[in-house]
């Protein structure tokens, strides 16, 4: 009877807790541990709404140097406290509270609840007791949960790392993860932060084989939050107290390495690895053979293949040569990679269809077609999705999406199901050609498929609907791709930013910077390039020069694109001293104006009618070696026939036919406008006449 008592005045008590917390914020919740209380929750819930405080007056305020003392309330957890102990199983809490009588924690007849003041060290021996009770570390993380929650605060890294080696121990690597995972981002990787982790892991190891794997799985986690650098030396300090990290976290620490071009440490660490008593495999050596592919060093990628055996005792296999013949691939050398892949046989590995793959999509990606189907009937392979992601590439970047709709309808027919790629490779096609409607049938049959959208679809819808002047798609594209949990990286900023730049919102293009920032992504020069050119086309010429300024001033160049843009705006505008001083900037800077700047600069000149100065300043680019395009020259034509001065038009034009550049609509429209301001009446016959006559004059030549 007094069972039935208890538990409903301590359901009674936690919620009169909770409201007298609220009424009284200052009041700060003791940091005491209810081990009867909890199972009384997990029995009957918190469905009383009477009772008194009776089993809360053994409650005690720990000692300030109990070691993670905090001043966190108990009601701004409540939530969480009960979430986590209603799932609880009775047995369980059984088991802790016997173990804790066994071990004089508690006192076995405390009818009205008892209360433990915690530290680190008496969260320690209470887990060792609990695990060397029962040997099961579920137990001990049950116990390690509740100790937190109703202290309110975190474990000490002490604490937590005994936790550790128990969970590894009770074969709960998983969890261990989780909890080291958290111990590195806690330290926001910080080198000395992570050693002390490290120290603690070493003076709370059980054994030596448990020490190695927590250890491994520390470094790992590092690893994995790309703290490249802090994982080897955590990797060396484990070498220096006699123990190893593991062949699968030793592989992963390669990967980053090499990735990060420090092929060097790599090799030591290979060398340190041998030493160890670690075998090496084709996968550790097939990583520094992809690195020299990437790199263009293809002959020592060829040696160290061919050496595998004779130095490593490792015999390479298909796996090995398919990333020497993907890094020839990759580089266009077709033909040497046809020569290995036919030449497998004689180091007696047989093909498959990964390898032959390899060397398929790359006849596909530089627009030999014929030769990768020569491929397929040969090794009689049986066209898969790979294959065919690698025709839908060529096709699509060909433009031609009536062929490339055809192929994607073949792949069903075959009984072939297209992946996130396949679909991705046709919304490209169809946004590079501003057929948004068709992108978004292609988007919406991916979603029907089942398969997810990467961030490369978005990316390319957004950058789609912003160029053709559909900033809203954008916008909703955007928001559904966070849903989605996907991180946006630069580019689908900068497509998202090009969108409000086209549509004049400059407020909203600042806005997606100040994103970018929060979400940690760093502008690039395409992110600059759209902010100065969005805030050149709102005729803040002025502003956008100062952000040139304060991009050199903190050590970036900005590229041509940029200072065009401005040079552009100042000459639009008549501010050509401005336009040439930006001009002598950009060789200062070593930045080679192309055909568009001089366009820029020379637009000014020809729009304020200054034509003199216009061809003085043509003159001298020629002699510099500047190669004008069509609109260079129908600049200055439009220049002078604005005025009327048809000769030295005409001029121009055959000039422009000389260099093998020949006259279109604008120039005709040039000679229109020039023909009226002469007072022609038939102006338009006498454009096409002059036309024809400049052309066969100078072709004849």
């Amino acid at each position: 009877m007094w069972v039935s008592s208890s538990i409903h005045n301590l359901k009674s008590s936690v919620l009169n807790h909770w409201f007298a917390r609220n009424k009284a914020f200052g009041y700060i919740w003791c940091r005491t541990f209810l081990l009867p209380s909890l199972a009384d929750y997990n029995h009957h819930g918190l469905e009383s709404d009477s009772g008194d405080l009776t089993c809360f007056a053994s409650s005690r305020h720990c000692p300030s140097n109990a070691g993670f003392c905090s001043s966190k309330p108990f009601g701004e957890d409540i939530d969480t406290i009960v979430k986590n102990i209603v799932v609880v199983p009775s047995d369980c809490v059984e088991t802790i509270r016997n173990v804790l009588v066994k071990h004089n924690w508690i006192q076995r007849f405390d009818l009205c609840g008892f209360s433990i003041e915690l530290d680190q060290y008496k969260v320690i021996r209470i887990l060792d007791d609990l695990f060397e009770e029962t040997s099961d570390a579920s137990v001990a993380l049950y116990f390690f949960r509740w100790s937190e929650l109703w202290i309110g605060a975190e474990h000490s890294s002490r604490s937590i790392s005994r936790m550790v080696h128990i969970l590894v121990s009770g074969n709960m690597n998983y969890r261990a993860v989780d909890m080291l995972l958290h111990l590195v981002k806690r330290c926001d990787g910080e080198e000395r932060s992570l050693c002390l982790v490290m120290d603690d892991l070493f003076e709370t190891r059980i054994d030596l084989r448990v020490l190695e794997t927590v250890l491994s799985i520390l470094i790992d986690c590092c690893i994995r939050e790309r703290k490249v650098g802090i994982a080897l030396k955590l990797s060396y300090k484990m070498d220096q107290l006699g123990i190893f990290p593991s062949r699968g976290v030793c592989i992963s620490l390669l990967k980053e390495v090499i990735r990060i071009h420090k092929l060097e440490l790599a090799r030591e660490f290979v060398e340190r690895m041998v030493s160890r008593g670690r075998r090496l495999n084709t996968a550790v050596i097939s990583l520094f053979i992809s690195r020299y592919c990437s790199d263009g060093d293809f002959d020592k990628g060829w040696e160290l293949l061919m050496g595998m055996k004779q130095y490593y005792g490792v015999r390479p296999d298909v796996v090995a040569f398919t990333v020497f013949i993907h890094g020839l691939c990759k580089a266009g050398f077709l033909k040497e990679a046809t020569s290995v892949l036919f030449n497998l046989k004689l180091f007696g590995v047989s093909q498959d269809s990964v390898s032959v793959s390899s060397v398929i999509d790359g006849f596909c990606k530089v627009g030999k077609p014929e030769e990768a189907v020569k491929l397929i009937h040969y090794f009689r392979l049986r066209p898969n999705v790979f294959v065919y992601s690698s025709f839908l590439s060529k096709i699509c970047n060909e433009g031609d999406m009536v062929r490339a709709s055809t192929v994607f309808q073949e792949m069903f027919e075959l009984g072939l199901f297209p992946d996130c790629v396949c679909y991705t490779t046709m919304i490209s096609g169809y946004c590079r050609l501003g057929k948004l409607d068709k992108a978004f049938k292609y988007f919406g049959a991916l979603l029907k498929s089942g398969n997810v959208p990467s961030l490369t679809t978005y990316t390319l819808l957004i950058g789609g609907c912003s160029k053709f002047g559909n900033v809203g798609d954008a916008e909703s594209l955007f928001q559904g791709m966070i849903t989605q949990g996907l991180v946006p990286d630069v580019v689908t900023f900068n497509n998202l930013m090009n969108g409000y730049g086209k549509s004049h919102q400059l407020n909203k293009v600042f806005e997606v910077i100040d994103r970018m920032r929060s979400a940690g992504v760093s502008p690039d020069v395409a992110t600059y390039n759209i902010l100065i050119h969005s805030m050149v086309v709102r005729g803040y010429v002025d502003e956008a020069n100062g952000v040139i300024n304060e991009l050199i001033r903190r050590g970036f160049v900005p590229s041509a694109l940029a200072f065009t843009d401005v040079i552009g705006g100042f000459s639009k505008r008549g501010g050509f001293q401005e336009a040439f001083l930006l001009w002598f900037y950009m060789a200062d800077l070593r930045v080679e104006p192309d055909v568009v700047t001089c366009s820029a600069l020379l637009h000014g000149y020809c729009r304020v009618q200054r034509m003199s100065e216009a061809m003085v300043l043509f003159d001298k680019l020629l002699d510099a070696g500047l190669k004008p395009d069509v609109v260079l020259y129908n600049t200055l034509v439009h220049g002078y026939c604005s005025r009327g001065d048809i000769e030295r038009a005409s001029e121009l034009i055959g000039s422009m036919v000389q260099r093998g550049m020949f006259p279109n609509d604008s120039t005709y429209v040039a000679l229109v406008v020039g023909f009226e301001k002469k007072g022609f009446v038939k102006s338009e016959q006498h454009a096409s006449m002059l036309l024809a006559e400049i052309i066969l004059a100078n072709t004849a030549k």
